[in-house]
């Protein structure tokens, strides 16, 4: 578990995509800051941060119990730390975190924050809105505890706020903080987003998009951030439509999340960013290809 840096376990996450995204940096001539309009677990801006790629990272989400466990490491890792390493993973602790989870506007940040951890360590595949692994009989190979090794994580949190005044949060909509926070930096920017999967979305966040958000999401991308830019997506021929105009390419990926499966995606990049000639990623299983 120590290769990841991030503390979240997140469907569809993107920690393994680390090293291409790397290697645009360094195409780039690097960046000051690092931005994730979609922060989820933020397994790149991490990696990119604790190993000094980029300066500055920019994390958003805007569901309320993401933006709660940020908001907890960066300002209150302390207790929330405490609450991990007292933590008691039975059953009804589970019921109890999941109630939490199920009425975020009733909680402060810290007690959503860490219902938010509780759960994502304890549901199958890190879904907040699965069930516990094991099931309710507790009688398989893996149990509750199988993906809470607290010393594990309560270093990793540490090591996170440790360089929390290197770490901006908020919990907007994406589209208003691209248009109203991203586009105000003013060093060198690189932005990764990766907005719900246009498929399975539903079974996988607490916040998704119909098919018209994902048209407007994609109109803000090429049409007013101001930065360079890359998207990632499930592969769907909505989504190439969406953006026939960029260059992109396709990948394969591991899914994990309830039923483990290989399934396809696409890399998507802004006019002007330079891209690898050669990817990094030994999974990436189809040449850069451009609609122009």
């Amino acid at each position: 578990m120590g290769r990841h840096k991030t503390p979240l376990r997140y469907p569809g996450g993107k920690q393994r995509l680390t090293p291409f995204v790397r290697e645009v940096l360094a195409c780039n001539g690097g960046a000051a800051n690092y931005v994730e309009p979609y922060a989820g677990g933020a397994g790149v801006a991490m990696e990119l941060l604790l190993s000094r790629d980029v300066r500055r990272v920019y994390l958003n989400d805007s569901s309320r119990n993401i933006f709660a466990f940020w908001h907890a490491v960066k300002f209150d890792a302390e207790n929330l730390c405490r609450l991990i390493s007292r933590a008691s993973l039975s059953l009804n602790e589970w019921d109890r975190q999941r109630e939490i989870a199920r009425n975020p506007e009733q909680h402060d940040l810290l007690t959503l924050g860490f219902s938010t951890f509780y759960l994502n360590r304890c549901n199958r595949s890190g879904v907040l809105t699965a069930g516990v692994i094991g099931g309710k009989s507790q009688d398989g190979r893996w149990r509750i505890d199988a993906r809470f090794p607290r010393n594990e994580l309560i270093s990793r949190i540490e090591a996170i706020a440790g360089m929390a005044d290197q770490i901006s949060i908020s919990d907007l909509d994406a589209e208003q903080f691209i248009v109203r926070k991203v586009n105000s930096l003013r060093a060198t920017t690189l932005v990764y987003c990766d907005p719900p999967y246009y498929e399975r979305a539903k079974r996988l966040y607490l916040n998704t998009y119909e098919p018209d958000d994902h048209a407007r999401v994609a109109k803000i991308i090429q049409g007013k951030l101001r930065h360079p830019w890359l998207v990632s997506y499930d592969a769907h021929s909505h989504i190439e439509h969406l953006y026939k105009d960029r260059r992109k390419f396709m990948y394969t990926i591991q899914y994990s999340a309830i039923t483990s499966c290989p399934g396809r995606e696409i890399f998507i990049f802004s006019d002007g960013l330079v891209i690898p000639r050669q990817s990094v990623l030994p999974y990436i299983s189809s040449a850069l290809t451009s609609t122009r």
